[in-house]
């Protein structure tokens, strides 16, 4: 174990960075003192926290890289003496039939077998946030009303989801056997949960999906999984996790697990996501100031894209204004970008050129960040070389402020495309801008 005062509780790993924060501000709101870290770390540190979120960027790589960064930062987290473990990914599933959500899985469950034997022989996947609209029934995701392959996603660049079945969608990645637990058992409360992980272990069922359309619901499945070496899902699972930990005795009430420290300086957007969320906060934005809109083709033509949006800033910032730098699109002009360059040369090419806007904009005195997009916050953060994260409160469901650790903090604010009501950008400036949390 590192020089941490004492061991976390619970360790997790996020497949991207907004879904790293995003698991990291629910298990806040449940009054666990959270670090997350971007990468896996390679001092130590102290960190003094009852939970630890390493941040990957593994989403959308080679499903064999993934699984190698997944079980270093496993490695990492069991040697801080974390007692459970929990692999996060998208509240929509994003994936595709090679992986990355069922290979991760299955190499997370090998590494655990050893040493917690029978805890680590099945486990839930479980993305549902009724908070945000996502909800499962009978193993079907939907996204608000819509089924998650006519929620926008069937459209997404690079993992689309033509797929609502997440048994059939998990099936086509995994060796192991994959089972449903029905919101029918969900309903009738832990006992009856955990009595159905015991007939579908007994099945040879590894991977169960779970239903849950409810807070109440996930409520449940955290009780249910108290003693699963591994959980994974979306963030929304973990709302039940702390009140395991204060039922164990090992987890007191924290009254301050959200505190940051005030930030100054400059304010910026940027926006990556091609997302309907995003989508529409750019255009809400658009409709009452300027912003600079990245053009992707003129990028791989050679054209100083990143001094032309750093110049657009200079202008905003004589008068102290926030700046939105955006390379979202329609889902038409995403599919005209990637016919020209290739669908990972075009994603390459935007996280690419706003990282390196990112770093001049830092140079110019931003302190303040709001990045929209998985890809694009991961970009970011390490471009501007964030090695560690403290979480603050709440912004809007999944997204909560944050603070990098060091003499000269700058203040984040990592949105996944889906995530945020129209006009989150302003809110999550005035947040930003705002008194100590």
């Amino acid at each position: 174990m590192t020089a941490q005062t004492k061991p976390a509780l619970l360790g997790c790993i996020a497949d991207d960075f907004t879904g790293a924060t995003d698991l990291a501000n629910m298990l806040v709101r449940g009054g666990m003192r959270t670090v997350q870290t971007i990468g896996v770390p390679t001092s130590n540190e102290a960190l003094n926290a009852d939970a630890l979120v390493v941040a990957l960027k593994s989403r959308t790589i080679p499903a064999a890289d993934a699984v190698a960064q997944s079980l270093a930062a496993l490695a990492w987290l069991r040697a801080q003496g974390c007692r459970q473990f929990f692999f996060k990914y998208c509240s929509t599933f994003d994936s595709t039939d090679a992986g990355n959500i069922g290979p991760v899985t299955d190499a997370l469950l090998n590494a655990l077998s050893a040493e917690f034997a029978g805890r680590a022989s099945f486990t839930i996947a479980c993305p549902a946030f009724p908070e945000n609209g996502r909800t499962i029934f009978r193993g079907h995701l939907f996204v608000g009303d819509a089924l998650l392959n006519e929620s926008g996603m069937e459209n997404h660049p690079l993992t689309p989801m033509r797929d609502p079945n997440l048994v059939r969608v998990l099936r086509r990645q995994t060796q192991s056997k994959v089972g449903l637990v029905r919101y029918d058992q969900v309903a009738q409360g832990d006992a009856t949960v955990r009595a159905a992980f015991d007939a579908l272990r007994a099945d040879g069922v590894r991977i169960a999906i779970a239903d849950a359309v409810s807070d109440a619901d996930l409520h449940t499945l955290g009780a249910a999984c108290a003693d699963l070496a591994l959980i994974t899902g979306g963030s929304g699972v973990a709302l039940g996790l702390p009140a395991n930990f204060r039922r164990a005795g090992l987890l007191g009430e924290t009254t301050h697990a959200a505190q940051l420290p005030r930030v100054e300086g400059l304010s910026a957007v940027l926006a990556g996501s091609a997302s309907k969320a995003t989508n529409a906060q750019v255009a809400a934005w658009c409709a009452t100031r300027p912003a600079f809109r990245i053009d992707p083709l003129a990028a791989a033509r050679g054209a100083d894209v990143v001094g032309e949006a750093l110049a657009f800033a200079r202008q905003r910032f004589v008068h102290a204004e926030p700046v939105l730098i955006y390379a979202t699109a329609s889902p038409d002009e995403v599919q005209a970008v990637q016919r020209e360059l290739g669908v990972n040369e075009a994603g390459h090419l935007v996280e690419k050129t706003l990282a390196s806007i990112a770093r001049g904009l830092r140079e110019l005195g931003v302190r303040k960040f709001v990045v929209a997009g998985g890809e694009t916050s991961g970009a970011v953060v390490q471009a501007l070389d964030v090695r560690m994260l403290r979480i603050g409160a709440q912004i809007d469901p999944g997204v909560p402020a944050t603070a990098t650790t060091g003499a000269e903090p700058l203040a984040l604010a990592l949105k996944s495309g889906n995530f945020g009501t129209t006009d989150f950008f302003d809110k999550a400036l005035r947040h930003l801008e705002g008194a100590a949390q």
